[in-house]
Formats: structure tokens, sequence, C-alpha cells
């Protein structure tokens, strides 16, 4: 019996090939979607992973300086010479506090026109070395690109829904490789280049995605909590169950504020941040958008992500940042710089970290530190008077979901431990984009002339209730991918069931 005979007569009979083409077409379907943006996440992800190493080596004339024997300048020195490099009306909102003797300072500001950019100085004399766009620098291309293709929101959704298809490619992969008959495991896990053409190609992608499902499953898992549709209603959720961050954190002082001196009425923490004081400059500074700060400042809700900061840890990203209290109300000026970053040293934080800076009476120094370590992580908001510990959140704070969404968010972007992350990332990456590549080449020997290619439909396709009961598992989990799975089956029966039923002996891709 020849062996199409015997493919067709397991399709018919129910052995164990039954069910092959259907798990075939839908992965055919995933991985057709799926291709071009893990080709993207692939080349951004690797690109970010190395993110240390490579933006050193693109402006070192910005980054790197000469240590010196002498002392650094005060953080209020560096500061003042960083406003005076900068154009009017341009508005202090980040210091980036890093201690190693060979990197520069670096402080962010927003521009009269909404950009932000980044200063940079030699902090053992003041020396400006040049500025760069926070938005537009290299790493933050690379970054937004990897999120939402430079899109906005609809790029944002396509990516989320990339990695949501991505488990149903991961899925049904593994199903089609799972050893059957007499193929050994052994087998099954090592590539034949003994093979030719297009059976060579499809050992090696079915062997390769054996070997890199468990990581990409992992690059998917570990990714989605960052998203911007499920991962924020994930988030949300995880705090409501007191599986985020803990709600009730606070210090001991009191919650409600008034402007210093009495200019205002009593605030609700939450209703006035630096997020939002931040995001339009300070009154004094932008004197063109004082009435636009003025609203925002009464804008409830404000939160941790809305902060001026590059990257915060996940658990405290829904946290209601507070206002600075009236126990100093009488105060005229804020605290310096330096008078935080002291206290902040004396609190066990030394380096690698940002501040959001205060630009409004009532807004609050907000520490955030994000180091490589989750159990490290540290979030503190500092009273701008008195220098007050109005709340401070620790990994031990956080409730288990936050817990395990920092570890997986440190291995995913190669951080927990060290170059060897790094290296492991970019291999399971890089191996990813190789799947892509592989299966289009597949897919280009095998097409028809003026058709699309799915497989085809099998003749007598079992029930297979557990692949349909995932599915709708999956659908109901992500209800955006859930609508998608819809589409693609009504349009599936509507458009290409003919087409696909002119190749029933194709080999599976």
């Amino acid at each position: 019996m020849s062996t199409t005979t015997t493919q067709r007569t397991a399709a018919l009979t129910g052995m164990p090939n039954a069910g092959y083409r259907t798990l075939w077409r839908w992965h055919f379907y995933a991985g057709l979607f799926v291709m071009p943006f893990l080709i993207v996440l692939a080349i951004t992800g690797t690109l970010y992973c190395f993110q240390p190493q490579i933006e050193p080596l693109l402006y070192p004339h910005r980054l790197i300086v000469e240590p010196r024997a002498t002392a650094r300048l005060g953080e209020d020195t560096l500061l003042a010479k960083a406003r005076a490099a900068m154009p009017r009306g341009a508005a202090a909102v980040t210091a980036v506090i890093a201690g190693a003797p060979d990197r520069s300072a670096e402080f962010v500001f927003r521009l009269p026109d909404g950009e932000k950019q980044s200063v940079y100085l030699n902090p053992y004399s003041g020396e400006v070395l040049g500025t760069l766009s926070a938005e537009h620098r290299f790493m933050q291309v690379d970054r937004m690109l990897h999120r939402k293709l430079l899109l906005g929101k609809p790029g944002e959704l396509l990516m989320e829904l990339a990695a949501c298809w991505t488990l149903v490619m991961i899925g049904t992969g593994v199903a089609l490789w799972w050893p059957r008959e007499k193929t050994s495991l052994r087998a099954a896990l090592t590539p034949s280049f003994a093979l030719k053409g297009r059976a060579l190609w499809r050992n090696i992608h079915a062997v390769m995605g054996i070997w890199l499902a468990l990581g990409a499953l992992a690059f998917v898992l570990t990714g989605l909590p960052w998203s911007g549709s499920w991962g924020k209603q994930f988030k949300a959720l995880a705090s409501a169950a007191n599986l985020g961050a803990p709600p009730g954190s606070w210090g001991g002082l009191p919650l409600r504020s008034v402007l210093p001196g009495g200019r205002g009425e009593r605030a609700t923490v939450g209703d006035t941040s630096a997020a939002a004081q931040s995001a339009h400059g300070s009154p004094a500074e932008h004197s063109e958008h004082e009435a636009h700060a003025s609203n925002a400042d009464s804008m409830p809700g404000m939160v941790m992500d809305d902060l001026p900061l590059p990257l915060t840890p996940w658990a405290v990203g829904n946290t209601p940042v507070p206002s600075s209290v009236d126990a100093h109300a009488h105060a005229s000026e804020a605290l310096p710089l330096g008078r935080i970053v002291a206290l902040t040293a004396s609190l066990g934080v030394t380096d690698g970290y940002n501040i959001a800076l205060p630009a409004s009476p009532t807004g609050v120094y907000t520490v955030s530190y994000f180091p490589a370590d989750p159990k490290q992580e540290r979030t503190l908001y500092i009273d701008q008077y008195s220098g007050a510990v109005l709340k401070d959140i620790r990994y031990g704070d956080y409730g288990a979901v936050s817990k395990a969404v920092s570890y997986g968010t440190s291995l995913h972007m190669g951080r927990y431990f060290g170059v060897a992350n790094q290296i492991l990332c970019a291999a399971i990456s890089l191996g990813l984009a190789g799947m892509a590549v592989t299966g289009c080449v597949m897919w280009w020997k095998r097409r028809p002339q003026r058709a699309l290619g799915a497989p085809s439909r099998e003749r007598a396709a079992p029930p297979m209730r557990g692949w349909k009961a995932a599915l709708v598992l999956l659908g109901i989990v992500f209800p955006l991918m859930g609508a998608t799975l819809v589409a693609v089956w009504l349009a599936d029966r509507a458009f290409f069931g003919r087409t696909s039923r002119r190749d029933p002996d194709a080999q599976p891709s």
C-alpha cells in the first residue's frame, strides 16, 4: 500500500493520524498570521536584551566618562547645569541616578512642544556632553517596535494578538510533531540531514520547534502581562483580588493635603500626582500650560504607570500616587534633589534607579528601583517638603501573581542571571525567527498557484472535543483572540474551503 493510501486510510478509520489535517490546518493559519510578527519580535527582543552593551557603543561620548579620583558633583549642582543647557520652558521630569564611576549623569526634560529629551553631563566637571531624544533614541524605538510596531494602540493590539496566536501555533505544532507509530522519541528530537528538499526543511522545522516550544511558551506568558489590552485588565484583576501590590501599605501620615501656604482646596491621595504634573510641566516653568496642568492635577485615578519613568515594576503600575502632605504646609520650597538621593541611600537604595521629580506644589518625589533581581525591587513616594516617606513598596508587599510576573519579566528581558540569560533569550528569539523562515520556505515549496495553499480538510474528521474545548477556553481567557478565532473559522468556511480540497495529498508543514 502506498504512503498516500495509508494516510487516506488513517484519516478515514480513526488511526493515530486521524485529526492530523485539522491540527495542521489551524497550525497553518496561526503560522500565516504570526510569522511576520514573530520575526519582528525576535529581532527587536534580541536587541533589547543587550541594551546594556549596545547603548554605550552607540552613544559613547554621552554615556561614558573617564573616571576620576575627585568627588562627583552634587545632584543639585548637576541638575542646575542641565537646566541651564536646556531651552527656555523645558521642565525637568526625571533624574537617572547611576553611581558607576564611568557613567555620565542624566536628566530627562520635557520640552515646550511635549517631546522628552535627555541631557548628559560629566559628573566630575559638570560639562554638558550632549542630548538625546528620549522617544527617538535607538533602544526606545526598538522597544516601541517590539511592543506596538510604532503604530500606537492598533500596533499594540496586533502584537497582543500575535502573542495569543503563538499559543495556538505552539499547541498544534507539538501535536503534529508527537511521535506516531514506530517513530522513537530520540529520532523525533534529532534532525535528519540525510533527507533532501522539502522533507529536510520539514524535519528541521519540526525538531527545532519542539526544542524551542518551552522557551516560546515562556516568552508569551511572561510578555502578555505587559500588553496594552489584556495586560492592563489582568493587572487590574490581580490588584482587585489582592494578588498584586496590596493596597494597605500606606504610612501613618495624613492622606489629604493642601498646597503650601493654603493655596488650594484639599486633595485626595491619587487626585494629584507627579504623573500629570510631569506630563505638562510645572506652572512656574510652563506658564503657557498652567491651565492645562491645573486641570490635570485635579484628575482622579493617577497611578504609577502615568509617571515619566522609563520602566517600573509591573506590580506597582496601578498604585495611586500620593500627594505631599500638609504637615509642612508653611514651607515655601521643596527639598533639594540631593537630600532625596541621600535619604534614598539611607533606606538601602544606592544606585541604578530613577526619580520622577515633583512639578507642582502637591507633587512627590517618586523613586523607582527596578533591578535585575525582583526581590530587590523598590518603589518610594517621598513628601517634597518634609522628606517623609509616604509609601514604601517592596517585593514582600506583592501578591502571588505580581511576584511571579516580576520573575517572569526579569527572565524575559534577559536580566535575571546576567549575560547567560541574555544569550539564552537571544537563542530562543532567533530560533523562533528561524522557525518563521523555515515555515515560509515549506509553504512556498508546496503552495498551489493562485491559491492560499491551506491544508485540506479531513473527509471524516474526528470530534476533537479536547482541542475545541481548549480553543474555547483560550478565547474566553483572551477575548480579543476569541473574536479572531471565530473570524478565522468563518473565513475558512466561506472562502478557503473549496480551494483547500484541491490539495488532498499535500505534506504537512
